[in-house]
């Protein structure tokens, strides 16, 4: 019986356990590809990575993402976290303290940084390859209010309001007023799903600026049951499109804007995402997200 191997991280995270799971196909290239969302379901993780040889030889590999319910052009932790266990396990070469290296993924090339200690990878950050879009107008403060189980004034408006935004894959960003509605925040499905069925997207990320860490700037918690993640610990496709939110409303007009970003923790699953935003004469020109690693499990798949 063909078996192909696979290993599991914890991404965005320094501690098993906590981030956001991760299941890698490091060479999946004998996989049919009608197996993939099978075997996605299987492990049941918001993503599950199958790592292909590249188009282009210039580039390191081609990637395929599926989360339980689809398959994403994009996507952060998967991205992160397929860089961090290819080079953990030496199917990357280090070229020293930072290794730089591209993979294909349905948005585009998508370059990424590992970052190294004495030859042990630990941290990953990738860039974006599609700079952030913002989408349609998004429903009222009092509907979202109502879809995530809040009272009126707790799902802010005005110019911090909620936005769609997209760096391949549209999110629909929602400031909350404080840690306790964010803590509160429930998914009333009939709701949720009739507000948002003909919307951009039904992914929301939620957040507000009373972080629980010193360092850490914004608390988020990110809600996708359409494609089967009732709730994701750590989303950096959604951080990558909130670089782009925060962006826009920062007043510095040029440098290298950066956050620090909980998520995850009202799950159980602490996860810190670093973001970065490039600022060039008002415009944003570059959107990095990045985080630790740490390598939980390996085995066999039988197929």
């Amino acid at each position: 019986m063909p078996s192909f191997k696979y290993l599991t991280a914890d991404v965005f995270t320094n501690q098993r356990f906590g981030g956001n799971q991760l299941a890698v196909f490091p060479d999946a290239s004998g996989i049919d590809p009608a197996l993939m969302p099978k075997i996605a379901r299987e492990f049941n993780f918001s993503e599950t990575t199958f790592v292909l040889p590249p188009a282009d030889p210039k580039h390191t590999r081609r990637v395929r993402i599926f989360t339980p319910g689809s398959e994403l052009p994009f996507a952060g932790h998967p991205t992160v976290g397929t860089a961090f266990i290819l080079a953990t396990i030496g199917d990357l070469k280090l070229t020293g303290d930072e290794t730089r290296i591209v993979f294909e993924e349905g948005v585009g090339p998508v370059p990424v940084t590992i970052r190294s200690t004495d030859g042990t990878p630990g941290f990953a950050q990738l860039s974006v390859a599609m700079l952030p879009e913002v989408g349609p107008p998004a429903p009222s403060a009092g509907e979202l209010a109502k879809a995530l189980g809040l009272g009126d004034g707790e799902v802010l408006s005005g110019e911090w309001g909620p936005e769609a935004v997209s760096c391949g894959v549209p999110f629909l960003f929602v400031p909350l007023k404080s840690r306790d509605a964010l803590a509160r925040a429930r998914v009333r499905l009939d709701v949720f799903e009739r507000l948002l069925s003909g919307y951009v997207t039904a992914k929301v990320f939620v957040f507000c600026n009373e972080p629980e860490l010193a360092g850490s700037h914004y608390r988020a918690r990110m809600f996708a049951p359409s494609i089967g993640v009732p709730e994701d610990p750590a989303t950096g496709s959604a951080c990558a499109g909130f670089g782009g939110y925060l962006g826009r409303r920062d007043k510095r007009q040029d440098g290298t804007l950066r956050w620090v970003v909980e998520q995850g923790f009202e799950m159980g699953r602490p996860s810190i995402l670093e973001v970065e935003t490039d600022k060039r004469a008002g415009a944003i020109t570059a959107v990095r997200v990045g985080g630790e690693s740490v390598l939980v499990s390996r085995g066999e798949f039988l197929l």
